[in-house]
């Protein structure tokens, strides 16, 4: 969402006038009217933005999940492997890979990187990492589909546009959606599919009205608010 900070810009103030903030749209409304926006010198991050009913508090009612979005992230994704096996990973389009050598490395404090994958046998080794990475979200888990033995289709999966959401202490969601080069058309796909995989995150605990609020923003312009309607029927 914008900053206080931005919120004073010449472009903001621009956008805030073109959009009604008091309304809700539909993700394709949303869609179109953020590529109608004052754009910024660089391109964008979409996410889309929920506010869960769900509490945190509860180990029963953590949200999280990955997704595969329909036209990728249009992100540059950088990509470590920790495997006994660094050849086949590189060979794959990893960024780094290895094992003792990448572990020390990271001890080290170096976290110049989107994603880290582990083979399953080398978990045993990576969780001497845990504390620089997990604060950080890097440790590779399971349920992300970052633990595999398939380390080829699980750099093939990342690279192609995989996100992971997970939920904040505060019952927010934030999932990348693309970015401002992308048409309506793929924002909006790719946001259908991000509340979808929201919704299948859904806790067993968790019941009646599970999204309070959805909003589509960039990095640099307002939330244009969603409605949920929709996404509440279940």
């Amino acid at each position: 969402m914008a900053t206080q900070q931005i919120k004073g810009s010449k472009r903001y103030r621009s956008a805030v006038e073109m959009a009604d903030l008091t309304k809700t749209y539909s993700v394709e409304e949303a869609s179109a009217l953020l590529n109608k926006l004052p754009k910024a010198k660089f391109d964008e991050t979409v996410e889309i933005y929920a506010h869960l009913t769900v509490d945190p508090r509860k180990s029963d009612q953590m949200v999280r999940g990955t997704l595969q979005l329909p036209h990728g992230s249009g992100k540059t994704v950088r990509v470590i492997v920790f495997t006994e096996n660094p050849e086949e990973a590189k060979a794959a389009g990893a960024d780094e890979a290895g094992l003792d050598e990448l572990i020390e490395k990271v001890t080290g404090g170096w976290t110049d990187f989107d994603v880290a994958i582990s083979t399953t046998s080398a978990m045993k080794s990576v969780r001497k990492v845990a504390r620089v990475l997990g604060p950080r979200g890097l440790m590779p888990n399971p349920k992300s589909g970052t633990v595999t033995d398939d380390i080829v289709e699980g750099i093939k999966q990342v690279k192609a546009g995989r996100v992971e959401f997970k939920m904040d202490k505060t019952a927010n969601v934030a999932i990348v959606v693309g970015k401002r080069s992308f048409s309506p058309e793929q924002l909006a796909e790719n946001a259908v599919a991000a509340v979808n995989a929201l919704i299948e995150a859904r806790p067993k605990a968790s019941t009646g009205k599970y999204i309070k609020s959805l909003a589509l923003s960039s990095t640099m312009s307002p939330g244009l608010a969603v409605d949920v309607a929709a996404y509440n029927k279940a």
